[in-house]
Protein backbone atom coordinates (compact mmCIF):
# COMPACT_ATOMS: atom_id res chain seq x y z
CA UNK A 1 0.00 0.00 0.00
CA UNK A 2 1.37 3.43 -0.96
CA UNK A 3 0.99 6.32 1.43
CA UNK A 4 -0.14 9.22 -0.77
CA UNK A 5 0.70 11.85 1.85
CA UNK A 6 4.43 11.05 1.68
CA UNK A 7 4.52 10.22 -2.01
CA UNK A 8 4.84 13.72 -3.44
CA UNK A 9 6.10 14.41 -6.90
CA UNK A 10 9.20 16.44 -7.62
CA UNK A 11 7.15 19.06 -9.46
CA UNK A 12 4.87 19.67 -6.51
CA UNK A 13 7.85 20.21 -4.20
CA UNK A 14 9.36 22.93 -6.39
CA UNK A 15 8.32 26.57 -6.13
CA UNK A 16 6.08 27.73 -8.98
CA UNK A 17 8.76 30.19 -10.12
CA UNK A 18 11.28 27.36 -10.58
CA UNK A 19 8.80 25.35 -12.64
CA UNK A 20 8.10 28.43 -14.73
CA UNK A 21 11.85 29.01 -15.26
CA UNK A 22 12.29 25.34 -16.28
CA UNK A 23 9.57 25.72 -18.89
CA UNK A 24 11.14 28.92 -20.24
CA UNK A 25 14.62 27.35 -20.20
CA UNK A 26 13.25 24.47 -22.28
CA UNK A 27 11.59 26.94 -24.61
CA UNK A 28 14.83 28.86 -25.18
CA UNK A 29 16.72 25.60 -25.79
CA UNK A 30 14.09 24.73 -28.43
CA UNK A 31 14.21 28.22 -29.98
CA UNK A 32 18.00 27.99 -30.19
CA UNK A 33 17.62 24.68 -32.02
CA UNK A 34 15.13 26.27 -34.42
CA UNK A 35 17.54 29.19 -34.92
CA UNK A 36 20.17 26.67 -36.01
CA UNK A 37 18.05 25.84 -39.06
CA UNK A 38 17.86 29.47 -40.15
CA UNK A 39 21.33 29.62 -41.64
CA UNK A 40 23.43 31.38 -44.25
CA UNK A 41 26.65 29.50 -45.06
CA UNK A 42 29.69 31.80 -44.90
CA UNK A 43 32.56 29.32 -44.91
CA UNK A 44 33.30 26.97 -42.03
CA UNK A 45 31.20 28.99 -39.55
CA UNK A 46 27.62 29.60 -40.76
CA UNK A 47 25.49 32.64 -39.92
CA UNK A 48 22.50 31.50 -37.84
CA UNK A 49 19.85 33.00 -35.57
CA UNK A 50 20.94 30.87 -32.61
CA UNK A 51 22.82 33.74 -31.00
CA UNK A 52 19.69 35.89 -30.69
CA UNK A 53 18.05 33.17 -28.59
CA UNK A 54 21.22 32.57 -26.57
CA UNK A 55 21.42 36.24 -25.65
CA UNK A 56 17.70 36.44 -24.91
CA UNK A 57 17.90 33.34 -22.71
CA UNK A 58 20.47 35.08 -20.52
CA UNK A 59 18.72 38.43 -20.53
CA UNK A 60 15.26 37.07 -19.80
CA UNK A 61 16.00 34.05 -17.61
CA UNK A 62 19.03 35.27 -15.67
CA UNK A 63 22.43 33.70 -15.25
CA UNK A 64 21.42 30.36 -13.75
CA UNK A 65 18.46 29.49 -15.96
CA UNK A 66 19.98 31.04 -19.09
CA UNK A 67 23.08 28.85 -18.69
CA UNK A 68 20.92 25.80 -17.90
CA UNK A 69 18.92 26.45 -21.06
CA UNK A 70 22.03 26.48 -23.24
CA UNK A 71 23.47 23.47 -21.41
CA UNK A 72 20.29 21.54 -22.24
CA UNK A 73 20.57 22.67 -25.87
CA UNK A 74 24.22 21.55 -26.03
CA UNK A 75 23.56 18.20 -24.37
CA UNK A 76 20.65 17.51 -26.74
CA UNK A 77 23.00 18.06 -29.67
CA UNK A 78 25.74 15.91 -28.18
CA UNK A 79 23.16 13.16 -27.54
CA UNK A 80 22.38 13.08 -31.26
CA UNK A 81 19.39 15.33 -31.77
CA UNK A 82 19.89 17.46 -34.91
CA UNK A 83 19.88 20.81 -33.07
CA UNK A 84 23.18 22.28 -34.19
CA UNK A 85 23.62 24.44 -37.29
CA UNK A 86 22.31 22.79 -40.43
CA UNK A 87 20.86 19.86 -38.48
CA UNK A 88 24.21 18.58 -37.29
CA UNK A 89 24.60 16.69 -34.02
CA UNK A 90 27.03 14.68 -31.95
CA UNK A 91 30.20 15.19 -29.98
CA UNK A 92 32.10 15.62 -33.25
CA UNK A 93 30.45 19.02 -33.73
CA UNK A 94 31.67 20.17 -30.30
CA UNK A 95 35.16 18.90 -31.10
CA UNK A 96 35.07 20.44 -34.60
CA UNK A 97 35.75 24.03 -35.70
CA UNK A 98 32.39 25.42 -34.52
CA UNK A 99 32.37 23.69 -31.14
CA UNK A 100 33.80 26.64 -29.25
CA UNK A 101 30.93 28.85 -30.32
CA UNK A 102 28.43 26.31 -28.97
CA UNK A 103 30.27 26.04 -25.64
CA UNK A 104 30.40 29.84 -25.67
CA UNK A 105 26.59 29.87 -25.76
CA UNK A 106 26.53 28.54 -22.19
CA UNK A 107 29.04 31.10 -20.93
CA UNK A 108 27.38 33.96 -22.82
CA UNK A 109 23.92 33.16 -21.46
CA UNK A 110 25.42 33.14 -17.95
CA UNK A 111 27.30 36.44 -18.43
CA UNK A 112 24.36 38.25 -20.04
CA UNK A 113 22.06 36.91 -17.34
CA UNK A 114 24.42 38.12 -14.63
CA UNK A 115 24.66 41.59 -16.18
CA UNK A 116 20.88 41.86 -16.52
CA UNK A 117 20.37 40.64 -12.94
CA UNK A 118 22.70 43.33 -11.61
CA UNK A 119 21.98 46.21 -13.98
CA UNK A 120 18.68 45.72 -15.87
CA UNK A 121 17.50 49.04 -17.23
CA UNK A 122 14.71 50.34 -19.42
CA UNK A 123 17.29 51.86 -21.79
CA UNK A 124 17.92 49.79 -24.89
CA UNK A 125 21.44 51.23 -25.30
CA UNK A 126 22.63 49.96 -21.93
CA UNK A 127 21.02 46.58 -22.47
CA UNK A 128 22.69 46.45 -25.89
CA UNK A 129 26.05 46.82 -24.15
CA UNK A 130 25.27 43.82 -21.92
CA UNK A 131 24.22 41.80 -24.96
CA UNK A 132 27.37 42.93 -26.81
CA UNK A 133 29.47 41.58 -23.94
CA UNK A 134 27.65 38.25 -24.32
CA UNK A 135 28.39 38.21 -28.05
CA UNK A 136 32.06 38.86 -27.34
CA UNK A 137 32.07 35.92 -24.92
CA UNK A 138 30.76 33.66 -27.70
CA UNK A 139 33.45 34.92 -30.08
CA UNK A 140 36.17 34.50 -27.46
CA UNK A 141 35.26 30.83 -26.96
CA UNK A 142 34.66 30.27 -30.67
CA UNK A 143 37.84 31.87 -31.95
CA UNK A 144 40.02 30.20 -29.32
CA UNK A 145 38.58 26.81 -30.18
CA UNK A 146 38.85 27.49 -33.92
CA UNK A 147 42.54 28.38 -33.56
CA UNK A 148 43.23 25.18 -31.64
CA UNK A 149 41.16 22.77 -33.72
CA UNK A 150 41.98 24.17 -37.16
CA UNK A 151 45.58 25.08 -36.27
CA UNK A 152 45.02 28.71 -37.29
CA UNK A 153 46.80 31.86 -36.24
CA UNK A 154 44.84 34.51 -34.37
CA UNK A 155 44.51 36.62 -37.54
CA UNK A 156 43.36 33.64 -39.61
CA UNK A 157 40.71 32.80 -37.02
CA UNK A 158 39.55 36.44 -36.91
CA UNK A 159 39.36 36.50 -40.72
CA UNK A 160 37.32 33.30 -40.91
CA UNK A 161 35.39 33.27 -37.64
CA UNK A 162 34.67 36.91 -36.83
CA UNK A 163 34.99 39.46 -39.64
CA UNK A 164 32.31 37.97 -41.94
CA UNK A 165 29.81 38.11 -39.06
CA UNK A 166 30.21 41.65 -37.74
CA UNK A 167 27.21 43.10 -39.59
CA UNK A 168 24.93 40.23 -38.65
CA UNK A 169 26.18 40.27 -35.07
CA UNK A 170 25.30 43.94 -34.73
CA UNK A 171 21.78 43.29 -36.01
CA UNK A 172 21.40 40.37 -33.57
CA UNK A 173 22.62 42.56 -30.70
CA UNK A 174 20.11 45.31 -31.49
CA UNK A 175 17.23 42.82 -31.88
CA UNK A 176 18.09 40.97 -28.65
CA UNK A 177 18.54 44.21 -26.68
CA UNK A 178 15.24 45.60 -27.93
CA UNK A 179 13.29 42.42 -27.13
CA UNK A 180 14.99 42.01 -23.72
CA UNK A 181 14.15 45.63 -22.85
CA UNK A 182 10.56 45.40 -24.08
CA UNK A 183 9.55 42.05 -22.60
CA UNK A 184 10.20 40.55 -19.20
CA UNK A 185 9.58 37.01 -18.10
Amino acid sequence: MVNNTTNTSIASSLPATDIRKMVYASLFAALTAIGAYITIPLGPIPFTLQVVFVLLAGAMLGSKWGAISMTVYTLLGIAGLPVFSGGASGLGVILGPTGGYIIGFIAAAFVVGFLFEKNRTEKVLFNAIYVLVGSLVIYAFGLTHLMLVADMSFMQAITVGFLPFIGGALVKIVVAAYIATSYKI
